[in-house]
């Protein structure tokens, strides 16, 4: 990994840049023929849904596919980032968002095509899933929040019945310390900054490390693990349908029960205590919630933080990360990143919420 710096600024540039990236073989062409590869015709109508660590695109098809679309002739087809799951986990969230769809939990899970919900085209692995609509949910209304928060204790119902075999699961090592080490082996922090996001690291990571310690053994459970508002897509009342439902369990691994509520919450202390209060009153209509796991809120933000600073980096060869992250890996990314850890270390520190 090569350094370029300009005017205090630090830009990760590849040493020895594949050629090619892999997504950059994925045309609209390709797309299309891997969906005629299993026996959908698209009608020549894609368009490309937002998503980073995937592609994912809506398409139209010829004409309907009967019962393997539950929204007529419109299914969204994704195409899994190289290299990054093995079919095996991939099949594992699949299994999962079955068991879910069987307990009547709205989870928009991927469509069995040929006995089969992956498929391979082009070296692609990628699924096809009905198309479904909604908008973001309102999470300023407390009967909102509740609603949301039933489903989420049904998800985790589902989720504590069995483990996950080849999933990872969300740790001190898996999100801590494995991404410090990404950051440092490919040489990504300036060394104007690395003294200091290292020694901001050692500390939050110290701080996180004790309240696990003294919060004790809390059940891991097969988690969405990625339930922020954009992955909650809601139909209003009086709608078939209506209420939430849950997309995107591409990051689904085993971790504490809390994970799916923190991302949720926002604004001032007193806000999310109202925001946390409705979802756990929602979530104990269908199952109790340890509130020891409270405690883990801050140290979890904190290891959510230090992982999204590794997952930019390893994807950097992805051109659109340098397009649409231009600021990562600047002198004073990193020195927002140290004020971050800071403040985490401080918020892991205090009281934590109650609910």
């Amino acid at each position: 990994m090569a350094i370029s710096h300009d005017n205090g600024r630090m830009n990760p540039v590849p040493a020895s840049p594949p050629a090619v990236h892999a997504f950059e073989a994925l045309t609209p062409v390709v797309v299309l023929d891997a969906l005629a590869s299993i026996g959908l015709a698209g009608d020549g109508r894609l368009m490309a849904l937002s998503s980073y660590e995937n592609r994912v695109y809506q398409i139209h098809l010829e004409s309907s596919v009967g019962k393997a679309s539950a929204s007529g002739d419109v299914v969204v087809a994704k195409f899994y980032r190289p290299d990054r799951w093995t079919d095996a986990q991939i099949l594992e969230e699949h299994s999962f968002a079955d068991e879910l769809m069987a307990a009547e939990v709205p989870v928009v899970g991927a469509l069995q095509l040929h006995s089969r919900t992956l498929h391979h085209f082009n070296g692609f692995a990628f699924s096809v899933s009905p198309s479904r609509g909604g908008r973001r949910p309102e999470l300023e209304s407390t009967d909102v929040l509740a609603w949301i928060g039933r489903f989420l204790a049904r998800i985790h119902t589902v989720g504590s019945a069995q483990p996950f075999v080849h999933r990872p699961a969300l740790s001190l090592q898996t999100f801590g310390h494995a991404s410090r080490a990404v950051l440092l082996t490919h040489n990504y922090l300036p060394l104007d900054m690395e003294s200091r996001w290292l020694k901001a690291f050692d500390v939050a990571m110290q701080t996180a490390t004790a309240v696990f310690e003294s919060v004790g053994d809390v059940k891991n459970i097969r988690l969405h693990g990625d339930c922020h508002p954009g992955n909650i897509l809601w139909t209003p009342e009086g709608l078939p349908g209506a209420g939430p439902h849950f997309v995107d369990l591409d990051d689904a691994r085993t971790g504490p029960a809390v994970q799916d509520l923190w991302m949720l919450l926002s604004g001032e202390r007193v806000q999310c205590l109202q925001q946390l209060g409705a979802l756990v009153d929602g979530y104990e209509e269908f199952r109790e919630f340890d509130r020891r796991e409270l405690a883990l809120i801050e140290p979890l933000r904190t290891l959510r933080l230090i992982h999204y600073s590794a997952w930019l980096a390893q994807r950097w060869h992805d051109p659109i990360f340098p397009i649409n992250f231009p600021w990562f890996g600047s002198s004073d990314y990193w020195k927002g990143q140290v004020d971050m850890l800071e403040e985490q270390t401080e918020a892991m520190q205090a009281a934590p919420l109650v609910a």
